[in-house]
């Protein structure tokens, strides 16, 4: 099964250097950029290289020993989450502060947060496991990690924030955690949420806009509304490799959070279906390895990794489709991307550990 998830991972990750290749290409041409045709996909194969070396890093550690190192790469993930929303030491794009520039490259904490919160959390509980459980103990067991959404709340980054927000309820969920600590305190949160947010004009436009996107074309509905046509002119067998027009700036940024409507549009709903069935045997590869962990923070950790990719490539594709509001989520292994890509690649490096030869 290691093998196949191997196989599974390069085979995402070559789809999508040849659609990253295919789209930024065209913006070169189109934009008359001063830059190499190959210089985005070369970036991609550089960050590649250095997730598999930190994928090789976790491989010697081992998953256990990462859970044990966990609460320091927690205060180590806060303080560069801290330092990204400083200004002139974090990087403002398209308003927001997500990202860190180190030796040419930039990177991206909340990436390797993902994991980081779970890991804490799964450790923590563990330890906290051995007697009754308290509102109190609960609380502290939730404290650093909360906060470390918050900050991602503030750069802000809304779709990473649900991501790891969702990752500890689910976990909640497997630890079996008393209801009345975590289930009915979010769901009263939800509802106040929902009823205060209701208020708000600006958050009535923006449901407007997701559920008609051509309300706001030349706004928040206009990548929407192109990736409908991107992903709907690409028919069953799509326009073929390199022939997407969506690509020549009418559908811009494509290369992260759309790669797929253009990847939909080059290569239809057959090559759709394709990476679905890759992420398909990813979940079900990670589901059997977690399943059979030979402990339980091999279990937790292993489900909290398998549904961190899983969710994230669902609400992608979910995106795209117009299924779901925008999210600002990459597509694992697909998308332009370098934090991303070696983030997950060290999540599969844990998934890797937990099969057994």
């Amino acid at each position: 099964m290691r093998f196949f998830l191997v196989i599974c991972v390069a085979a995402l990750f070559m789809l999508g250097i040849v659609t990253i290749f295919s789209t930024t290409s065209a913006e070169v041409l189109d934009h008359d950029l001063d830059r190499s045709f190959s210089y985005a996909v070369m970036k991609q194969f550089y960050y590649a290289f250095a997730g598999i070396i930190l994928g090789g890093v976790i491989w010697k550690i081992g998953y256990r020993r990462f859970l044990q190192y966990s609460p320091i790469l927690l205060y180590i993930s806060l303080a560069l989450l801290i330092l990204t929303l400083i200004p002139g030491v974090g990087r403002e794009v398209n308003g927001s502060r997500r990202w860190l520039g180190m030796m040419g490259f930039s990177f991206q904490p909340s990436e390797f947060v993902k994991y980081v919160v779970p890991a804490y959390f799964i450790h923590r509980f563990l330890i906290l496991d051995q007697q009754p459980w308290t509102f109190v103990k609960f609380l502290g067991l939730i404290s650093l990690p909360l906060l470390a959404v918050l900050l991602i709340l503030v750069e802000p980054n809304n779709g990473t924030a649900a991501v790891v927000g969702t990752t500890m309820l689910l976990l909640c969920l497997l630890m079996r955690m008393p209801a009345r600590y975590w289930a009915i305190p979010v769901m009263g949160f939800a509802v106040m949420g929902a009823v205060f947010a209701s208020q708000l004009p600006y958050v009535s436009a923006r449901l407007k806009v997701y559920l008609h996107p051509e309300l706001d074309l030349r706004g928040k509905g206009h990548q929407p509304y192109q990736a409908k046509i991107a992903a709907g002119s690409g028919g069953l067998f799509g326009r073929g490799p390199g022939n997407s027009l969506q690509k020549l700036s009418y559908l811009p940024e494509a290369q992260n959070d759309y790669i797929a409507a253009i990847y939909a549009e080059e290569f239809g709903f057959i090559g759709v279906i394709a990476i679905m069935a890759l992420y398909a045997a990813i979940a079900y590869i990670g589901f059997h390895a977690a399943l059979h962990a030979p402990d339980r923070s091999g279990f937790y950790f292993g489900g909290a990794v398998l549904f961190l990719i899983c969710f994230q490539a669902f609400l992608n594709l979910g995106v795209v489709s117009g299924l779901l509001p925008s999210t600002g989520l990459n597509l694992p292994f697909f998308s332009q991307g370098g934090s991303s890509l070696m983030a997950n690649l060290a999540g599969i490096s844990f998934l890797l550990q937990l099969i057994r030869p």
